[in-house]
């Protein structure tokens, strides 16, 4: 591609929100006037709704959501069967070109067994980052959901990682984790530019805990494999040109 792709990638706690979709696609149809983009996405909150629901008690560790069978189906059914179709409908509105897919779908995102502990819960081995790049030289944007397959099946994979893993694929410049925060906080501040080596030692101090633990790993796997540069941010900063930006 002359131009590489801008490699999004948005959280599942803002998407509940009422208006944020919209405003995604808005900003994200701006943003594909000069570049491609590829839109990830988790949907964590509604999962959580779904499985208060069916009086299924989450468990995470280490940030990551602990995957046995019966969660497994409702992750994919919200994640792949409604947050993907939502995001990709008002991508359609917004006046941009978009497909929706999960990690399933061509055999996109490949994967092995995290860990006995986490269940159905799987870690990127293998991106077909040319299913990507092929839409995106069509003007189309790929919205992808991370349930990926693995050697049993469908797997759940944390958004975050698919994101990284996909932004190496596609040789992405640089990848945008939009969250529910504006960026990395130190002292109750937006940190505007961190080193990977500011975020291992903040993440032993323990000043970079929870869920962001993974949108970091994630980053760094991303700087390792060859992106320039990560951003952590919120929808204003996606918009705006503002947050934390991650380099090697």
């Amino acid at each position: 591609m002359s131009i590489s792709p801008l490699v999004i990638k948005v959280g599942g706690n803002d998407l509940a929100k009422l208006g944020f979709i919209e405003g995604l696609a808005e900003a994200v149809a701006r943003l594909a006037q000069s570049q491609p983009c590829i839109l990830i996405h988790g949907g964590g909150r509604t999962v959580d709704v779904l499985l208060d629901r069916l009086h299924i008690e989450p468990q995470y560790v280490d940030g990551q959501r602990v995957t046995d069978e019966a969660t497994l189906t409702v992750v994919e059914m919200v994640l792949t069967g409604q947050v993907n179709k939502q995001l990709v409908r008002a991508l359609l509105d917004a006046g941009v070109d978009a497909i929706g897919l999960s990690g399933v779908d061509r055999g996109l995102l490949r994967v092995e067994a995290w860990s006995a502990a986490l269940g159905r819960v799987g870690r990127i081995t293998s991106v077909r980052g040319e299913v990507l790049t092929e839409l995106c030289e069509k003007g189309v944007i790929p919205v992808i959901s991370p349930i990926s397959l693995g050697p049993e099946g469908s797997y759940n994979v944390n958004a975050d990682h698919a994101a990284g893993a996909i932004a190496a694929a596609v040789k992405a410049h640089s990848a945008t984790f939009v969250s529910n925060v504006p960026g990395v906080l130190m002292d109750g501040l937006v940190a505007p530019k961190l080193t990977s080596g500011d975020i291992k030692r903040l993440i032993a101090e323990n000043v970079i805990n929870g869920g962001m633990i993974p949108k970091v790993n994630a980053a760094l796997d991303a700087l390792q494999s060859g992106v320039n540069a990560v951003v952590i941010t919120d929808l204003d900063g996606l918009c705006n040109g503002t947050g934390t930006k991650i380099v090697a």
